[in-house]
């Protein structure tokens, strides 16, 4: 199994681990997000350490080059000098860092090859970490729109508690409202018609209201008698048939509206 494959699986794990006890799914996107960019990380930590244990390889490559070259010009030398012996121990420490060689080589070519592995499978997982960003953010706003959106569907509809509270207050205050007017007006009528008056005041308040009336028709009666002595004592040759006939209508439109008083 690849090293994608395994940090897949894993955060597939925890991911489900914390959709069963998570309440927020913006929360559970965000960490599992997290998650994956943690495991980024780790690969790019790795590669970091297999480059330095590479060049650490490297420089003791070097070291030992040198040594075997150290221990060739040594044997050329001690051939120059008749001394086989020396030749053969130079020969042999050369042989020996030459082995050491192929060692080191044979390291730095595995890490190389793990390296190179480990770089594809950062690219890979860069990919997925960049495409499950974008569908984050992505689920992110459907999850915050469509939250927007009942919030507004409770407050239309009033399927929300405070909604119902506010419709439930305002219909108490318009019964209330109600109930005050119908009150006024009944105090108003009983008013007007006397039925409210103080039970000392009572009669006398009666009497007055009538004795007010019956002065009010005689005032009338008084204008109309002073309005048809005036009538009659116009020269009735200076008058035609049509002012007769305007004079009447007058006069009965005065007596209508004093039946109707």
């Amino acid at each position: 199994m690849g090293i994608v494959s395994r940090l897949s699986y894993a955060v597939r794990s925890k991911l489900n681990a914390v959709v069963s006890s998570a309440e927020d799914p913006t929360e559970t996107l965000d960490y599992s997000y997290q998650r994956l960019r943690d495991e980024l990380r780790d690969v790019e930590k790795g590669l970091a350490d297999l480059t330095a244990q590479k060049k650490r390889l490297e420089v003791q490559r070097e070291r030992l080059q040198r040594n075997a070259e150290k221990h060739a010009e040594q044997a050329r030398e001690a051939v120059r000098q008749d001394r086989d012996d020396l030749a053969r121990r130079a020969l042999e420490k050369k042989r020996q860092k030459r082995d050491q060689i192929e060692e080191i080589d044979d390291q730095i070519a595995d890490l190389e090859s793990t390296q190179r592995d480990l770089e594809d499978e950062k690219e890979e997982l860069e990919a997925r970490v960049e495409e499950f960003r974008t569908k984050k953010e992505t689920m992110k706003a459907r999850h915050e729109a469509a939250q927007a959106r009942t919030r507004v569907s409770e407050a239309v509809t009033g399927v929300g508690d405070e909604a119902s509270e506010v419709t439930r207050a305002i219909e108490r205050a318009e019964d209330q409202t109600e109930e005050l007017e119908a009150r006024a007006a009944a105090m108003d009528e009983l008013d007007e018609r006397g039925v409210l008056d103080g039970p000392l005041g009572d009669d006398r308040d009666r009497i007055d209201r009538e004795l007010d009336a019956e002065r009010g028709d005689r005032e009338v009666e008084a204008e109309l008698d002073d309005l048809r002595a005036d009538v009659r004592g116009e020269d009735a040759g200076e008058r035609d048939a049509d002012g007769d006939e305007a004079v009447e209508a007058e006069l009965e439109t005065i007596r209508e509206e004093e039946e109707q008083a």
